[in-house]
């Protein structure tokens, strides 16, 4: 597919598709026509888009995210230990809701006391 239909259904704009390219965390071929400079996209890229996506709502940044792809698919001659940084990112995700629920909680007692006030 081409960048206009991986930006429509993504919903990414095509600099943050582009950049992703560049960053090698998605990856295009170019046309069969050698006439024009179009870049096809496999389906995988639309995944691998919306695994971005969920990884940064989950506090993942680029740079983790990439170095994490980097070490799952190509081989490294640097040592990573998956298991550890997986679990890393876990805790730190848990931690987060943890913090989420208690804000929300607080939330919804004081949303509760202002309607108390109001009554």
């Amino acid at each position: 597919m081409r960048i206009g239909e991986l930006v429509k259904q993504s919903g990414i704009s095509p600099d943050t598709v582009r950049f992703y390219e560049r960053n090698g965390l998605i990856r295009s071929l170019p046309s069969a026509t050698e006439t024009n400079s179009y870049r096809n996209y496999p389906e995988e890229a639309l995944e691998r888009l919306a695994m971005i996506k969920q990884a940064q709502q989950a506090g993942f940044s680029i740079a983790e995210f990439s170095q994490l792809i980097e070490r799952i698919e190509g081989p490294s001659v640097d040592f990573f230990d998956a298991d550890q940084f997986l679990q890393q990112k876990i805790d730190e995700i848990q931690e987060r809701m943890k913090q989420a629920k208690a804000f929300l909680k607080m939330l919804k007692a004081t949303k509760a006391a202002l309607s108390a006030h109001m009554d």
